[in-house]
């Protein structure tokens, strides 16, 4: 059976903040880190909604199936945090990031949004188990963008997927089989936008009590510069016959984070005006010799139809435009930006960025985001300067 032997949880505002949006809560075996975002206090309600929604979530129903019931209270903590930014102007635009591990008899749950963070050590190795929603993880991980083009990037601090901000979310989900001397380590990005992952996996292998591990990581965050507020939370793991998981003290609580995230973009689409075509009028009945006359012109008339079609569309497949998609991110059209009367496009897709359309800074929205009609090469041209932060 699977337990906790030894924990540690403490969050530090760090050196450049005056306040701490990051919340925690430890109850064996649920572990939970937020780090809030939306300026003055909003975000440290965010974090603190979340995690509450964690700590009244019935145990009961945890343990019975961990990882749907994790989800369902990641959801409901987005609902709330939704419902409380648009009631209130003062918490308008907040949200959170979630990292929470449950421990079960044989496995650990781990469910995840936005860019905190959670590790598992084993056998000296460091293995990270979440994915960062952040507009630079993404473009990375689908090869628009290089590590080293990511660390001074201008937008590099953009979350693409937090609580709050949006009625639903996606909770990330991961399981993985617990063994004996396990280290899981759950942190908020204050902890690794100072310190790599190579001096991370260091303090952790070097082993020994962990509140000495976790002190040693948030002063190594601090000497870095201490940007962000910085938050830790440490579990060694123990396979033993039976026991009960150790219970937990939240560390200390002095302070909090404030991120951007992204606001919902315009999603709108433009549909021309279009002429109302008047009915045909009845056909008036011709002597027989005009008949063949009448056919072939309804053929020429017909082949020109169909030649200016043929034209039309030729013309319109040399057409690109720079637009946003459903989901807010910029993207490449090919075509013109109408729609027929029927709903009908007459573009399509050719290219998504991972630049959500509020990221784009408000001085070069309208050089970006004008839908006048491009070529290709042009279009990707300033998505790309978009990717790589050229306009900052």
């Amino acid at each position: 059976m699977l337990t906790v032997a030894e924990q540690f949880a403490a969050t530090d505002t760090g050196r450049q903040r005056r306040a701490n949006e990051d919340s925690l809560f430890v109850r064996a075996p649920l572990y939970v880190v937020a780090d809030g975002m939306g300026g003055a206090q909003a975000g440290e309600v965010a974090s603190g909604v979340a995690v509450a929604q964690f700590r009244d979530a019935p145990a009961a129903s945890v343990a019975a199936e961990p990882e749907a019931a994790l989800v369902r209270t990641a959801q409901a903590a987005n609902t709330r945090i939704h419902e409380l930014s648009h009631a209130n102007p003062d918490q308008a635009g907040m949200g959170t990031t979630l990292t929470a591990a449950y421990v079960g008899p044989s496995d650990v749950v781990v469910v995840h949004v936005g860019d905190s963070r959670a590790y598992r050590l084993r056998d000296g190795e460091l293995l990270r188990l979440t994915d960062d929603h952040s507009l630079v993880d993404e473009l990375m991980r689908e090869g628009r963008l290089t590590p080293e083009e990511a660390v001074d990037h201008p937008q590099r601090s953009v979350i693409t997927r937090a609580l709050g901000p949006y009625e639903e979310v996606e909770v990330d989900t991961r399981n993985f089989q617990g063994r004996d001397g396990d280290l899981v380590l759950l942190c908020s990005d204050g902890l690794t936008s100072m310190v790599s992952e190579e001096r991370i996996a260091e303090i952790l292998a070097e082993g020994g009590a962990l509140e000495r591990i976790g002190r040693a990581l948030i002063a190594e965050a601090n000497r870095a510069g201490g940007r962000d507020n910085i938050t830790v939370l440490l579990l060694r793991l123990r396979d033993v016959d039976g026991g009960v998981a150790g219970n937990g003290a939240q560390g200390d609580a002095d302070a909090t984070s404030e991120m951007a995230v992204a606001s919902p973009p315009p999603r709108g689409r433009l549909t021309p005006r279009t002429a109302e075509i008047p009915a045909a009028q009845a056909a008036v009945p011709r002597p027989r010799r005009n008949v063949t006359r009448a056919r072939n012109l309804l053929i020429a008339g017909s082949l020109i139809a169909l030649l200016v079609v043929v034209g039309l569309y030729e013309a319109i497949q040399s057409i690109y435009f720079v637009g946003t998609n459903g989901r807010g991110l910029v993207t490449i059209y090919q075509g013109l930006p109408y729609k027929l009367p029927a709903g009908v496009p007459l573009y399509s897709t050719v290219y998504v960025s991972g630049v959500p359309a509020s990221a784009v800074p408000a001085h070069a929205r309208t050089q970006v985001l004008d839908l006048h009609g491009r070529s290709e090469q042009d279009a990707r041209e300033v998505v790309r300067g978009l990717e790589l932060g050229h306009f900052e």
